[in-house]
């Protein structure tokens, strides 16, 4: 405890978490309350999934209300978004889970393309710009191993996406300049489990494997919760020492 304040170290950091395509801010109700049970402030991102810059401007605003350091967390497309934005400086520490974490300027799709392609990418269409997975693909392919009635209120929300997003590039790349942390889905069948290990070490990042579906954030949210909270330990620390 701070002999100061009362209050836990890992109060002095802030978690922004940021929801991935075919979601919104709702896919992290089962990790905020095991993050707020430490004592650590939450906010979850509701991106328009519009474009990549609609997404960086929504996550920066929540980044700049924080009143200190940040732990930011991305799921799945999100991992462009943190990666994109992590530059901002109240940022301390970066968590990926099954998430994306492009180079600056990489052409994400075609690093994509080196790994066995998940099953979920058959069920995406656009329509008048805009996207999203059929049913059959969302239940089987994004929500494997998540409740089936769960799964189902996962779908009504889910969050259109602009054709315009998953091509996007980064400017940023904050993976390489900040202590991150990855968590890997064994049984994922949106993102190539492959594609994530490459990424996890090509970050040097902290790496889980979990036995998940992409949804890991919904299935295993006591080990998703405890990985951010190991990074918002490690940052608590050097902000004590700094």
């Amino acid at each position: 405890m701070d002999s100061m304040t009362g209050h836990s170290p890992l109060s002095r950091v802030s978690v922004v978490l940021v929801h991935g395509a075919y979601a919104d801010g709702s896919s992290w109700a089962e990790v905020i309350p095991r993050l707020q049970s430490h004592g650590v402030a939450v906010t979850a991102v509701q991106n328009p999934l519009t474009s990549l810059s609609d997404d960086a401007a929504a996550t920066r605003r929540a980044l700049d209300a924080q009143p200190g350091p940040v732990v930011l967390a991305g799921h799945s497309w999100a991992g462009t978004v943190i990666s994109e934005v992590g530059d901002h400086p109240a940022v301390g520490g970066l968590v990926y889970i099954a998430a994306r974490a492009p180079d600056a300027g990489e052409d994400y799709a075609a690093l994509a393309a080196r790994f066995p392609a998940p099953p979920a990418s058959a069920g995406l269409r656009y329509a008048d710009g805009f996207g999203g997975l059929v049913e059959d693909a969302f239940m089987r392919d994004f929500a494997n191993g998540v409740p089936t009635e769960r799964a189902r209120v996962l779908y009504a929300v889910q969050g259109p996406i602009s054709d315009r997003l998953f091509p996007s590039r980064t400017t940023h790349a904050a993976w390489r300049t900040h202590p991150c942390w990855y968590a890997v889905s064994r049984d994922d069948r949106t993102t190539s489990p492959e594609l994530e290990r490459f990424l996890a070490d090509r970050m040097s990042a902290t790496t889980i494997e979990l036995p998940s579906g992409h949804l890991s954030i919904i299935s295993h949210p006591d080990e998703i919760a405890a990985l951010i909270i190991d990074a918002v330990t490690s940052v608590a620390t050097r902000a004590l020492d700094g």
